[in-house]
């Protein structure tokens, strides 16, 4: 490292033309910087640099060496200009991972409008509803629900989604319109959730609470899969109101005992780390927090 500081400053004199010249760019005194040439060619054991009263001459050896340091200082100002670049505006490959079930539009809507910007920045979507590791996947960015236990990612709360209890018209036609929630248990229930019984608590008029604890008929990790088995008159189940809002606007799905509500689903944006965040992660963050947040 040492070295490779004396290679800059002997291309600070060339450049400057004097010791003088150089120390003054360097914020050093010119004893210094004579100190760290002789340095050099002692170690070198190779004279680089003729001095006279009047000038500084290269040496034939002086010379050459002088283009290979130029050279190396050109690539550490570059270096230090793609940095500048990457923490002052959002360019480069920005990795983002996602739900299965999260709504194309959201995501589009919300990192369009950032694309056009910057046409220095690319995207890449990762669609996963399991749990991958964002360090070893290279992922900037994360959107994820639910409650949030690694405590070595940073987890930004940005929105509470609305859970619905829903079901198709034709499911209802056949088992009858449902009135208050003990008659939830003697329906078909279609769960996120791989585990064949789960807790339900709804929240009611009142402070009213109910817990259910229910027997799913369907059970998978995918929560378009539920909503397929959903649309397809199969059953009862749990979905975040924002993916379904227009399937309820068309009459698809409809909305069940709207005055008793199921916990929040939680939306969070998830990094690897909080601090010295390139700005496209920045500008990310802060596109999908205002899109999360009106849906």
């Amino acid at each position: 490292m040492e070295q490779l500081k004396r290679m800059a400053l002997f291309a600070t004199v060339v450049d400057k033309g004097s010791m003088v010249g150089a120390a003054e760019a360097l914020g050093m005194t010119p004893s210094a910087v004579s100190q760290q040439i002789r340095k050099l060619e002692e170690l070198t054991q190779v004279s680089l640099l003729h001095r006279t009263t009047r000038k500084l001459t290269l040496s034939e050896a002086g010379a050459s060496f002088y283009e290979s340091c130029a050279q190396v200082l050109a690539l550490a100002q570059q270096a230090e200009q793609r940095l500048a670049e990457l923490r002052d505006a959002p360019v480069g490959e920005l990795r983002i991972a996602a739900p299965v079930g999260l709504p194309g539009q959201l995501l589009s809507e919300a990192l369009a409008p950032l694309l056009r910007a910057h046409p220095k920045l690319s995207l890449r979507l990762f669609f996963h509803d399991e749990l991958i590791d964002l360090i070893e996947q290279r992922i900037d960015l994360a959107i994820r629900v639910g409650q949030q236990e690694d405590s070595s990612l940073v987890a930004r709360h940005v929105a509470d989604w609305r859970m619905l209890l829903c079901a198709a018209p034709a499911y209802l036609a056949r088992c009858g319109p449902i009135e208050g929630p003990q008659q939830l248990l003697g329906l078909d229930w279609l769960s996120l959730n791989t585990e064949r019984w789960q807790q339900v608590t709804l929240h009611g008029p009142g402070g009213a609470v109910q817990r259910l604890r229910i027997e799913s008929r369907v059970a998978c990790n995918n929560i378009l899969s539920v909503r397929q088995f959903t649309l397809a008159g199969m059953g009862v189940s749990l979905q975040p109101e924002p993916e379904i809002r227009e399937l309820l606007a068309r009459g698809e799905l409809l909305a069940l005992l709207p005055a008793w509500q199921a916990a929040p689903l939680g939306i969070h944006l998830v990094t690897p780390r909080r601090d010295a965040q390139p700005a496209k992660v920045r500008y990310a963050i802060e596109a999908l927090r205002r899109s999360l947040l009106v849906r």
